[in-house]
């Protein structure tokens, strides 16, 4: 759904008031995380110069749900991202974010399908709404970057035993390239 939409565009007017374009009407902080969190793609323009202000709104909200003790981020990572923007490790950490992201999103959509399928449990009564709940539980766990999709917005689960062996060999990769990254990064702190 999220991908094949445009991000949905609010603008910044002069008072610092946020415009929701697709509803004409005005929006909160809260309300563009919670869009965010249903997995809708923001961008916020300023409407007088049209500079992109996304980012810097985005950060915003983080730092509004850290300082109400929501936190996600660990002082070590806060700490380390700091001392990432007065080194020359400044180029990868972005990308090593932006793929430490990725295998969550799909390690919480391997370990939901898995629930589900192959489980001779899924057909007991009572195991739709203790999925639901473990979907709940793992969006409020990762803050719901995961975008977990569940009954009909699932994707098409006819994947083969080799295909899923497959899988598993990449995930295995992944987390061997992670820790490896994981190294070199913490030995460029020191």
């Amino acid at each position: 759904m999220a991908e094949t939409e445009k991000p949905l565009l609010i603008k910044r007017y002069a008072s610092r008031r946020l415009y929701n374009t697709e509803t004409s009407d005005y929006v909160t902080l809260e309300d563009i995380a919670e869009f965010i969190r249903d997995g809708r793609e923001v961008q916020i323009i300023d409407l007088k110069s049209g500079d992109d202000l996304t980012r810097q709104y985005l950060l915003q909200i983080v730092a509004e749900h850290e300082s109400r003790g929501e936190s996600v981020l660990p002082i070590s990572v806060l700490t380390d991202l700091v001392r990432s923007y007065t080194t020359q490790a400044t180029s990868v950490v972005p990308e090593f974010l932006a793929a430490s992201f990725e295998m969550l999103r799909e390690g919480q959509s391997a370990m939901m399908e898995n629930m589900t399928k192959n489980n001779p449990l899924a057909s007991m009564p009572g195991m739709d709404a203790m999925r639901a709940q473990q979907e709940a539980f793992m969006k409020a766990v990762t803050g719901g970057i995961g975008g977990l999709k569940s009954g009909p917005e699932r994707e098409d689960e006819s994947k083969s035993a080799a295909a899923e062996a497959g899988e598993d060999e990449d995930l295995t990769e992944i987390r061997k390239q992670l820790a490896e990254l994981q190294q070199k990064l913490s030995k460029m702190n020191k």
